[in-house]
């Protein structure tokens, strides 16, 4: 299951039924859970938590340096991540910083394509969807069931809600609300992601709300704190509504609109 060329540091824990490819590297405080497989020419650094049943595809480097000037070396910080992540080639997770709580984590059945960029202290939850090229800077949320297209760009400290698609090449400056569809440079909604919806079992009455929804926030017109004062009063009806008020009411760089 180790391949003979892969240097692992005996510092490092791997649990039985863990495979490495060729010419992997795994430094010291590197622990990784059974049934991950570490493809070849794999660089993972610690402090780095990997858990079972993930497949990390060649030339990834995971838990490297956070990529900011304010980060000190030596400084201790995390990268975690959780259970049965597809990880394709040439990804690059990096460690938290002091600042930003010092980890970065990444949760469950997520599939990562070709060149992936994760930066540090982004939080990124279950069943997210990242295609070839998507890059968050660091500091980023995302919930779970958010699918980035190829190439798409996420600012630092922005949110992405749950079930929301950022279309290819899109960059996002703001916080994209649950359930929403943006696309373009800089990013602007365009509409419910209709599919996601459909493809999770969203019901159609549901589906109807979440459109009122949207027109309340991005069609009629309305202050941003005059949709939350309609939406509040539709939450009761679905929550799903409940999940988008509780968005807007916590987003700090505000919206895309």
């Amino acid at each position: 299951m180790i391949d003979p060329t892969a240097r692992i540091d005996p510092r490092a824990r791997l649990a039985e039924g863990v495979a490495v490819g060729a010419g992997s590297v795994i430094g010291p405080d590197v622990e990784i859970e059974t049934g991950t497989r570490v493809g070849p020419q794999v660089v993972i650094q610690g402090p780095c938590r990997i858990g079972p049943d993930n497949h990390i595809h060649p030339f990834c480097s995971l838990g490297g340096d956070p990529q900011d000037k304010k980060y000190r070396p030596g400084t201790r910080s995390l990268l975690e991540i959780g259970t049965r992540n597809v990880i394709r080639e040439y990804c690059n997770f990096n460690r938290g910083t002091e600042a930003g709580g010092g980890s970065t984590h990444i949760g469950d059945d997520n599939w990562f394509m070709a060149n992936v960029h994760i930066a540090h202290d982004c939080l990124i939850g279950n069943h997210a969807v990242f295609a070839n090229c998507a890059s968050l800077a660091g500091h980023v949320t995302v919930e779970d069931h958010v699918v980035l297209g190829g190439f798409a760009g996420v600012r630092q400290f922005s949110r992405l809600g749950a079930h929301c698609f950022v279309s290819a090449a899109a960059m996002v400056n703001r916080d994209v609300p649950p359930y929403v569809l943006v696309f373009g440079n800089l990013a602007k909604p365009a509409g419910l992601n209709q599919v996601g919806l459909e493809r999770y079992g969203v019901s159609a009455a549901t589906q109807a709300r979440l459109k009122e929804a949207y027109r309340l926030i991005y069609r009629r017109g309305l202050r941003l704190e005059q949709a939350v004062k309609q939406l509040q009063e539709l939450a009761g009806e679905a929550p799903e509504i409940g999940r988008m008020v509780d968005f807007l009411l916590s987003s700090k760089l505000g919206i895309v609109r």
